[in-house]
């Protein structure tokens, strides 16, 4: 190390004075110094300090050791948590001044958190450590526990992870029970519509749906589906709305990752430029600085179309400083591309739009006055959550132990390879077959799995 923690603590209070004076609002923030090898089990298990064990983790960090090892891949030079007090970990062989950089960086990451409405409304920062301690500590019980055993909690949390990502696309949506449907739509047959105080013929030939029908409408939040209609026992419905509530936990910062990385590079630029860094640091500052935001070849990086973007943001809205602030607080990845990717500055990204025709990628759009907004869109419809399959529960029949499956089709099909594995781990929990209806090649099909396990396809 070129630095030693009192160089550290010095400069972290140099960069509050900074960060203070422009106006970032953000949690109380820790540091925490650790080795590559503490770094890459972080990666590994999210950045959490205590995580429940499962073989993906190992993984995932077998993986990472290896492609280090053989340089293959390089290392975050921070993690951030979004907790209250904020937790980051730096590395230690990073430099001085690449620490600085660093710490600079997560303050922007930090007012992330506390003020994008996603986070705010998703997630309960004051009581992230303490869940991930509580889930690790209740899996391991279940694991202990004679009667149930790693086995068991593996073939769940298998499951579970499998299907984590089908859930609701609304954050901390608040979900009616049952009961609540069931009133909802007894009020909504009993008030028919009026047009000019007459009655819609459809009204008068409404007939009241199947209030006995499960579920009463399709049901994207798979998970949770299971834990309220499954025979599963009491503890493995525990551990599949563990997984529901870590999941929660990280949709906020799959759904902002370009406004997230571009808050962050965008500030910690800022905040260098006003710190009196020492000239022999200044040219690996600009150096640094560049490998962050430098453009992906052939794919997006989201530090550089982020910090472009706030840069834009900044420049056209001069007399609004706080412009900047409203987009932070306001938009996701999707409506923040929608809303502030320009056309000048998709031409200044150099961006275009290409698709796949059989077995080369032929580009379909470019950067003029026609082509700009569709390059625009569709870079905003791959994004987040958009690029995850939506998958219904259309019907459940709990006397024939079948489960019918809807894919919600809009012109990309499934991963025919994925889409039978998972249907796998679904008849697992719900012991019986499973129907899945999707699209290939513009025609409807069925994807089925018997109880055997056994998966076939035929047509609609």
């Amino acid at each position: 190390m070129d630095y030693s923690i009192n160089e550290l603590i010095e400069w972290n209070k140099k960069i509050e004075e900074v960060v203070k004076k422009v106006g970032l609002d953000y949690y109380p923030q820790e540091f925490e110094i650790c080795s590559f090898e503490d770094m890459i089990a972080y990666e590994a298990y999210s950045g959490m300090p205590a995580h429940y064990p499962h073989w993906s983790y190992g993984k995932a960090y077998e993986k990472t050791r290896t492609f280090y090892k053989y340089n293959l891949t390089g290392l975050p030079y921070e993690m951030v948590i979004n907790s209250n007090p904020c937790l980051a970990y730096l590395m230690k062989d990073n430099s001085l001044l690449l620490q600085i950089l660093t710490m600079a960086h997560v303050y922007g990451h930090n007012d992330f958190f506390k003020n994008n409405r996603l986070f705010k409304e998703g997630t309960n920062a004051d009581y992230t450590l303490a869940m991930f301690k509580n889930h690790a500590n209740r899996i391991r019980e279940y694991i202990s526990n004679p009667g149930i055993g790693y086995k068991k909690v593996e073939r769940i949390l298998d499951t579970a992870h499998a299907l984590k990502l089908q859930t609701s696309r609304v954050i901390n949506e608040k979900k009616l029970s049952r009961a609540e449907q069931i009133e909802r739509i007894k009020e909504e047959y009993q008030q028919p519509k009026l047009k000019e105080f007459q009655l819609l013929e459809e009204d008068k030939s409404k007939q009241l749906p199947d209030l006995t029908k499960i579920p009463l409408e399709p049901e994207e939040d798979l998970l949770t589906f299971f834990i309220e209609y499954s025979d599963l026992e009491g503890w493995e419905k525990d551990v599949l709305q563990i997984v529901v509530d870590e999941t929660n936990y990280f949709i906020p910062q799959i759904e902002t990752k370009i406004m997230n990385e571009g808050w962050a590079s965008f500030w910690h630029y800022q905040i260098l430029q006003s710190l009196d860094i020492p000239q022999g640091l200044h040219l690996e500052f600009i150096k640094r600085h560049n490998q962050v935001i430098s453009p992906a070849k052939g794919g997006i990086n989201p530090y550089h179309v982020g910090y472009k973007i706030f840069n834009d943001i900044k420049k056209k809205y001069p007399d609004q400083p706080e412009k900047i602030f409203e987009a932070r607080e306001l938009e996701r990845d999707e409506s923040f591309i929608r809303k502030y990717l320009s056309f000048d500055l998709i031409q200044e990204l150099n961006l275009l739009k290409y698709d796949e025709k059989g077995d080369y990628y032929v580009i379909s759009e470019v950067a003029d006055e026609d082509g700009w907004k569709e390059i625009r869109n569709n870079l905003a419809s791959s994004v987040g959550m958009n690029k995850i399959p939506v998958i219904k529960v259309v019907e459940a029949s709990k006397k024939e132990h079948t489960l019918h499956l809807k894919h919600e089709y809009l012109g990309d099909e499934l991963e025919m390879n994925y889409a039978k594995e998972t249907l796998k781990y679904i008849a697992n929990i719900w012991e019986g077959p499973v129907y899945l209806d999707t699209v290939i090649k513009d025609k409807p099909k069925r994807i089925i799995c018997n109880e055997d396990k056994e998966v076939e396809l035929e047509d609609i």
